[in-house]
Order: structure tokens, then sequence, then C-alpha cells
């Protein structure tokens, strides 16, 4: 890397009054899967304590033990169920979803563009209450005894509610329950600076001053997208100024285009959803490769069908640019992907179907715990 120097959210960078019960209430239950080793493209699990990392378990005492005692499996989740917190293997690269929170979209509110007709042809792609399932928080990726964070969920804030309801702040908890200490992560990038990515960014101490979340780690950040949210230019799903963009402005890393931000790790800046979008292209050993796509898509639907932008998105023509240079590196082969908010089929690929049309295809990937936060 070379460093240089109408959504509405309301937002607290603090780790939100989330009492155990409520915020991991699922835990108890949960099918965490005994370690697997690393194999060609297949699920991984959680490491054991004596991690070569060195990460101590930091979460509540009830999750750790559920992580020892049951057992889990890999399958492929579902759509309209919020994602449960999962591992998937690329070659000699572990990447696992470390939820942090829950959100169901307001289909006609945050997607405008998408006719009503498809949502009434395809059920399975809302939950219950006629939603879109959208987990939030942050893709941590392994390989060796490194650890890079992308994106740290979305803490304490919430979305408007035209656009949906949502509910956070699991995210430490749930990486104790990997026992995956805070200052085990050496670094954590962006994808971009909305609220439901940048939530867990940075804590209040005791004397309400304002620390990294993850002490230990460069924060990094792309350069075009930094600027305009430091200018005051965007102001779509912006973050607290004084609980993120101040703190962040101390202690950033900036990098272009193309720069090799982590060790085998590339990124791919592809604004419309915001200025300086960035899609990290992950690469694993035998050439093959998984990219961590941010925002670019919102839901399956928009890889089969572009042209359908989301509301937050502040250059529709911009995302379609980079929706269509994205389906073409996806579209190759040893190409796999993690989205964030494609309900519980977060890890999977794309592929064309039999009549050419392109489609999400989701993996197998082993479920470690369930969904950490519901909303019912």
């Amino acid at each position: 890397m070379r460093p240089t120097g109408a959504l509405t959210m309301t937002d607290d960078p603090c780790t939100p009054d989330l009492s155990r019960r409520g915020v991991l209430r699922s835990a108890l239950a949960t099918t965490a899967a005994i370690s697997a080793p690393l194999l060609d493209v297949t699920s991984g699990a959680a490491h054991a304590a004596a991690n070569q990392g060195g990460a101590d378990a930091t979460g509540p005492a009830s999750v750790r033990g559920a992580l020892h005692t049951a057992r889990g499996g890999t399958r492929i989740g579902a759509l309209s169920d919020q994602s449960a917190v999962r591992t998937f293997t690329v070659g000699d690269t572990r990447l696992t979803y470390v939820v942090d929170g829950a959100m169901e979209l307001d289909p006609a509110g945050f997607l405008p563009a998408v006719p009503a007709e498809y949502w009434q042809a395809h059920p399975e792609a809302l939950t219950g209450s006629g939603r879109i399932a959208a987990s939030a928080g942050g893709v941590l990726v392994e390989r060796g005894r490194r650890r890079l964070l992308i994106d740290v969920g979305l803490g304490g804030n919430v979305l408007s509610p035209s656009l949906g309801i949502s509910r956070g702040g699991a995210l430490l908890h749930t990486l104790g329950a990997l026992r995956v200490s805070p200052e085990s992560i050496d670094t954590v990038a962006f994808t971009h600076l909305h609220t439901d990515h940048t939530g867990l960014g940075f804590l209040r101490d005791r004397n309400q001053e304002l620390h990294k979340a993850f002490p230990r780690a460069d924060y990094l950040v792309a350069g075009a997208e930094w600027e305009p949210f430091w200018q005051g230019e965007i102001k779509v799903g912006a973050p607290s100024w004084d609980g993120f963009m101040v703190p962040m402005s101390r202690v950033l890393q900036r990098f272009d285009d193309g720069d090799e931000v982590w060790p085998g790790v590339t990124a791919l800046i592809t604004p419309g959803h915001s200025p300086g979008h960035t899609t990290y292209v992950v690469s694993a050993s035998g050439g093959r490769r998984i990219l961590v796509l941010g925002d670019a898509f919102h839901t399956p639907a928009q890889m089969t069908h572009p042209e359908w932008p989301s509301g937050p998105d502040v250059d529709i023509e911009g995302v379609l640019h980079a929706r269509t240079t994205l389906l073409k590196e996806l579209l190759a082969p040893r190409t796999y992907a993690f989205a964030f908010h494609f309900g519980d089929t977060v890890f999977g690929r794309v592929v064309r179907d039999d009549a050419g049309n392109v489609q999400w295809q989701p993996a197998p990937a082993r479920e470690l715990l369930p969904a950490p936060v519901l909303l019912s």
C-alpha cells in the first residue's frame, strides 16, 4: 500500500447498551463447528484457544461456552434470514462473517427501483414481515498469523424508519465468542463510510475519550472515499462527525485504486454507491480469489438486474458502471464473493443460468454461531 496522509441514520459512537440476553439471545442454541483444516474451496471454522494469532476469549462466557460445546455444519442458509456467523475458506485464506447486527430493509423505501411485481414473484427473498433481511458486520480475513477486518458493522446506529428496522452492537461479543481479541487484528479496512459499516470503529473509555476499537490496527480507507465525506459534501449515510470522522482523521491511512492494502488483498475502487466505495480482491493460493463486495449490491436481484439501483446510491450511473465491472470480475474462473447484506447467503459466486442470465449462486459455508441479533 502507498499510504497518504436520502439515507438518514442516527448514531452513537459508544457501544450500545444492549443486554447480553437481547444481543446474543440465539447464541445459547449455537451450532458452532469444530475447527477444520484449510482446504481447496470449502468452509473453515473458529480457531482454538491456542490459536497462533494469540487471541484470547473476550466475549460473554455463555457464548464462549456455547462455541465449545455445540456442533454445526456446512450448509446454505436462506436469503430471507439474518446471517449466521459463517466461515468460508478459499485456498490458504479463511474469511469469517463477524455479524454485528440485523437489519430488515423496506423494499419500497430502500429499493424503490425494484418493481413490486418482482417481490410478488419472489417471496423467498423477503422475511415474514415482507422486508429484506440484511445483516451488518465485518468480514475477518485470516492468513497465517495475520488478521484483517473489513468493515465494523452497525454498532449503535439505526436505520431511518422509512428505510427499515435495525439493531446492532454485537461485533465485539461475536469476536470474543470466536476467541479473536481486538488486539490481534492488525488492519481494519473500510469498503465505504456509511454508518452500517463504520459503527464500531471507535469506543469511549471511562473518561469519555474516543479510542480505536482495534487498538493495534491500521485504519485504512480510499482517499476518493475520505475526501468528500471529510469536506462535508456527502450527507447520505454519513457517520457521526465527532464519533467517527474526527477520530478517524487522526489515524487513517489512505490508499488508491489498485493498491495492495494487506498481503494479497488489493483495492478495486468501485464508486457509485458512495464516492470511493471499495471492493477488496482477496487473492488466495492456486489462483483463487474472493471479492468482498461492500454495498455495490444490496440483494442478489441486482446482479441479475444491475440497472436497479438502491435508494442510498449517490451516483446511479456510477453504480451501473461499477456493477458491470464487478460482474465481469465475478464471472471469471476461480472467483468467489462475499456480500454483506445477502441474508444468510453471504458467500457464493456468480454464474449464468441456462438462459444466459446472471445469477447469485450461494456457497455452503460452515456455521459457527447463529445470528447473534434478531429483530423479533
